[in-house]
């Protein structure tokens, strides 16, 4: 499963949520790295599921599968992104890798300075995709906060944070955020490598794990076998 990542090379929130414009809702503003138009990458492998051309180019991406959250959560996840000046070469139903340019900052809609409004939501697309809060703006279905759904890593360079905190992915073996030796986790299949006969010959065989990786701390992996491949937990 993948870690949606910040989609942003560029970490500079202009505007937090819950505030202003972002009233009960958990909007954030990504303005890049200065005041041009700078590129959004997809959070996750995902589908578009709504274009929305009549306010701000508003554009709705879901994930393809669950997705890990820094908050432990699994589960699918939908992002909004608002204010892209140009969505034509977008339309519903279109796949994007994560980590693939899709979207750009922008001044389409009620706003000034190219920036690009997100939010997440957990779980799937739902109705609409969005309601009217308690404040009068629209707002993704299912929100939840950023922190709790995006994670970042050495790859994106933070100007400002804003004062929140995003978990950073740690490099895990075999794991969804780094590639694959395949090499690693090999285990050898000829008759005597993964048994032994016990000192009381008995005929029992005792299974001899092979060290494959150690947990460092808890947390949620996820590996990737290949056929005829054995997994040992000890």
């Amino acid at each position: 499963m993948e870690k949606p990542i910040y989609p942003s090379p560029y970490m500079r929130i202009t505007q937090g949520f819950m505030i202003g414009t972002h009233a009960d809702s958990y909007a954030i503003d990504e303005a890049g790295s200065d005041r041009g138009i700078d590129f959004i990458v997809a959070p996750f492998t995902g589908v578009i599921k709504k274009i929305y051309t009549g306010d701000a180019n508003e554009v709705w991406i879901e994930s393809s599968e669950p997705v890990i959250y820094p908050d432990g959560t699994v589960d699918y996840m939908t992002m909004m992104f608002a204010h892209d000046n140009d969505v034509s070469n977008l339309f519903v139903g279109k796949v994007i890798n994560r980590g693939e340019r899709f979207y750009e900052e922008g001044t389409k809609g009620n706003v000034s300075g190219n920036h690009v409004h997100m939010e997440c939501g957990r779980g799937k697309f739902t109705g609409s995709g969005w309601h009217q809060n308690s404040a009068g703006y629209w707002s993704i279905n299912n929100g939840k906060n950023p922190t709790e759904c995006l994670w970042i890593d050495d790859s994106i360079t933070i100007l400002d944070s804003n004062g929140y905190t995003f978990k950073r992915i740690e490099p895990i073996v075999n794991g969804p955020d780094t590639p694959v030796d395949d090499d690693v986790d090999n285990v050898d299949d000829t008759d005597n490598s993964d048994t032994n006969t016990d000192d009381n010959n008995t005929g029992n065989e005792v299974v001899k794990p092979k060290l494959i990786f150690t947990c460092k701390s808890d947390d949620i992996y996820a590996i990737e076998l290949k056929a005829g491949q054995k997994l040992y937990l000890e």
